[in-house]
């Protein structure tokens, strides 16, 4: 969509972040449930599954057409977020 005006342009980059928070909130809640499942902090860490995700976001960026870098360093620092936060699930339901 090619916009007319910094006000369109800004209003679509708002409405853009309305849905990325919706699905950041909503992966959370996925994250959460998954501590459940867990059985050792190592799991939750799960270095391998974490490597499979940049991989698959990184394939997704490019395919999409965003910057495969940018998108792993969102990722990661996401992923971190989401990690410390199952952690945190995991501790308390021990």
């Amino acid at each position: 969509m090619i916009c007319v005006s910094l006000e369109e342009v800004r209003s679509n980059i708002d409405r853009i972040d309305n849905e990325i928070i919706k699905l950041i909130a909503e992966r959370s809640d996925y994250v959460k449930q998954a501590s459940g499942f867990k059985k050792s902090e190592d799991g939750v860490k799960a270095p391998n599954r974490v490597e499979t995700v940049i991989n698959k976001v990184r394939s997704k960026a490019e395919e999409y057409g965003a910057n495969p870098d940018m998108v792993e360093k969102l990722y990661r620092e996401m992923i971190s977020s989401f990690i410390n936060m199952e952690m945190d699930e995991f501790k308390r339901k021990q």
